[in-house]
């Protein structure tokens, strides 16, 4: 049983579980309303923002996947987090059962190929440690530049599904892309 997040390592990045220290560069990032801007419309406060810490570190032993802080090598700096999640989503079409991908960054790395890099850095875990596997993700139809890097990742769009209500973008990443 996985514990908590393993640390991966790329030329630019350390992928680690997250730890209370982590919660104000979390909560500076999801309380800035260019980055949730599509993700909830509206800045993240601090409560909220511990709450999502507390979840990605939860994960892990429950589920044997979740989510990692991301971290500059060059500085130390937490400038995101990526990962995997299976949250039963009432969403249509169904994505129970699959590691749904996800992954947020602060705006000062946008557009500097870090999400890339962490996102094939996960992806690449989830296939030695779970084997091929179809991955499912949903992304704000109006996302575009997390739409590009899906693209990027070997995610296919489908037909836009339907998430509390809304339409969502619905992407997944066949389980031969490794």
């Amino acid at each position: 049983m996985i514990r908590s997040a393993p640390r991966l390592e790329t030329e630019r990045l350390i992928l680690r579980e997250f730890t209370r220290d982590d919660l104000d560069a979390l909560a500076a990032t999801l309380g800035d309303i260019e980055v949730v801007r599509h993700l909830t419309g509206e800045p993240i406060n601090r409560e909220d923002s511990l709450r999502r810490l507390f979840m990605a570190a939860g994960q892990w032993p429950l589920t044997g996947i979740g989510m990692w802080a991301v971290e500059l090598k060059a500085d130390g700096r937490m400038i995101g987090h990526v990962g995997f999640f299976d949250m039963e989503r009432d969403i249509t079409p169904s994505l129970l059962g699959l590691p749904e991908m996800g992954w947020i960054f602060d705006m000062s790395v946008h557009g500097h190929g870090i999400a890339q890099e962490a996102c094939e850095a996960a992806l690449a875990w989830l296939e030695t440690t779970h084997g091929p596997t179809e991955v499912p993700a949903i992304i704000s139809a109006e996302n575009i530049a997390s739409l590009k890097l899906a693209a990027k990742l070997g995610f296919v769009r489908e037909a836009d599904g339907n998430y509390k209500g809304e339409p969502i973008a619905v992407v997944r990443r066949p389980p031969s892309m490794a």
